[in-house]
């Protein structure tokens, strides 16, 4: 039973690129306290849902996967 949870919405222009660089993570039970999914709302809106079981497992898995589109994010912005 998840009791909590938290949705993200991310606005850029590379909603594509940054959700193939977390498909990976997505695919993968890392937790099994916690779930996370992701899709687009419109072409340049990137939704995040995680929801966990308790907050520790909501802090760990937000923080793995926030940490994952940081990264992405600024890749795209070097290249």
């Amino acid at each position: 039973m998840l009791l909590h949870e938290a949705v993200f919405r991310f606005s850029t222009s590379h909603t594509q690129q940054i959700y193939k660089a977390l498909a990976p993570e997505l695919s993968d039970e890392v937790n099994p306290r916690s779930t996370t999914t992701c899709w687009f709302e419109g072409e340049d809106t990137l939704v995040l849902k995680v929801e966990a079981q308790d907050i520790a497992a909501l802090r760990a898995a937000l923080n793995m996967i926030l940490r994952l589109v940081n990264v992405a994010d600024e890749m795209q912005e070097i290249g």
